[in-house]
């Protein structure tokens, strides 16, 4: 299984990635990104390569571009269609989350997260992708 971690903290995305491991996901490939630009440049290069990602994990709150621009932009330039998205952030509010349902998010998780919540969240969103 291949992943796109999107975070602008190293430590944040060290932790998702731990999180995806303990909850059962047998990562083989995990590609990182500090924010949105970087996610959609690496969803570019494996749409090239034609290789492509299982699985999307991103923080809402990042420089440059954020989470919920980098699922919009994705929708607009058609990148990994049907890949699953789970926004990993600290903002719950009720606008910003039909805002990133309606960008395409398959998922929500607000920080702090436990392992748990990553497989609740996770394991049915990849038995139907």
């Amino acid at each position: 299984m291949k992943a796109l971690i999107v975070d602008d903290s190293v430590m944040m995305r060290k932790v998702v990635e731990r999180a995806l491991r303990q909850a059962g996901l047998d990562l083989t490939d995990v590609i990182q990104a500090n924010n949105g630009l970087e996610a959609l440049e690496a969803l570019r290069e494996a749409a090239t390569a034609g290789s492509g990602f299982d699985l999307i994990f991103s923080d809402i709150n990042m420089p440059m571009m954020d989470g919920l621009e980098f699922i919009e932009q994705r929708k607009l330039e058609g990148l990994a269609p049907g890949v699953p998205v789970v926004l990993i952030t600290t903002e719950g509010s009720a606008p910003m989350v039909m805002r990133a349902l309606a960008a395409g998010a398959k998922g929500y998780i607000c920080k702090p997260f436990t392992t748990d919540q990553v497989k609740a969240c996770v394991m049915p969103l990849l038995a139907i992708a």
